[in-house]
C-alpha cells in the first residue's frame, strides 16, 4: 500500500511540476512578446507626458475634473506594458483637451453648421455643416476620439497581456513548489507511518 501511495504521489508531484514549468515558461514568453511588439512600434511619449506639464495644460484647458496620470513617459521609448497602459492615459487627457472635455459619446457624428468649431457638433443631417458635394462634415474633435480609443484599447490590452503573464508566472511558481513539496511528502514521510496489520 505504501509503495501505491508512493508511486502516486511522485507521479502527481511530476505533473505538477510539468505543469508548474509549463506555466511559467508560457508567461515569460507572453511578458517578452509584449515587449518585442511594443518595441517595433517605436512608440516614444510626447515631452509634456509628464504629471507637471500635464496639470498645467488641463488648468489652461479649465478641466477641473481631470485629473493628470501620475506616471511619466516623457520623451522615453514605450515598451513595457506599464509604459502602455501610461502613454494610453496621457492620450485621454490630449483628446479631452480637444474636445473641451467632451467625452466621445458626448459628441455628435457631424459639425454644426452654426458653429463648426462647437465638439459637441450634432446628430442632425439638417443641422450639420455641409462639405461641397452637400454631405455632412465630420466632427474632427469625435474623429479624434475614434482614433484614441482604438490606439488606448491596444495599449490597454497590452497592459493586461504582461499582467496575465506574470500571474502564469505566479501560479507555475506555486504549482512547480506544490509539485516538490509532493514528491517529498511521497518519499520521506510516508514511511513514518507503519502499515496497521489486521488482527
Amino acid at each position: 500500500m505504501q509503495r501505491i501511495l508512493r508511486l502516486g504521489g511522485v507521479i502527481a508531484g511530476v505533473i505538477l511540476i510539468a505543469f508548474g514549468i509549463g506555466s511559467i515558461v508560457l508567461g515569460m514568453n507572453a511578458r517578452d512578446t509584449v515587449s518585442t511588439e511594443l518595441s517595433r512600434e517605436n512608440i516614444v511619449g510626447t515631452p509634456d507626458m509628464n504629471p507637471a506639464d500635464t496639470k498645467t495644460a488641463l488648468e489652461e484647458a479649465k478641466l477641473t475634473d481631470v485629473s493628470a496620470p501620475s506616471c511619466n513617459v516623457a520623451g522615453k521609448p514605450i515598451n513595457s506594458g506599464d509604459e502602455a497602459r501610461c502613454f494610453a492615459s496621457y492620450m485621454r487627457i490630449h483628446a479631452l483637451e480637444s474636445s473641451g472635455g467632451l467625452t466621445y459619446a458626448e459628441m455628435g457624428r457631424f459639425a454644426l453648421a452654426s458653429n463648426p468649431a462647437d465638439p459637441k457638433g450634432t446628430n442632425d443631417t439638417e443641422m450639420a455643416a455641409k462639405n461641397a458635394d452637400g454631405s455632412p462634415q465630420t466632427n474632427g474633435p469625435r474623429q479624434t476620439w475614434v482614433t484614441e480609443t482604438a490606439l488606448a484599447t491596444a495599449l490597454n490590452v497590452s497592459y493586461m497581456a504582461e499582467q496575465l503573464g506574470l500571474y502564469t508566472i505566479v501560479i507555475g511558481i506555486a504549482l512547480l513548489l506544490t509539485g516538490v513539496g509532493l514528491i517529498i511528502v511521497a518519499l520521506g514521510l510516508i514511511d513514518r507511518f507503519p502499515a496497521t496489520s489486521e488482527s
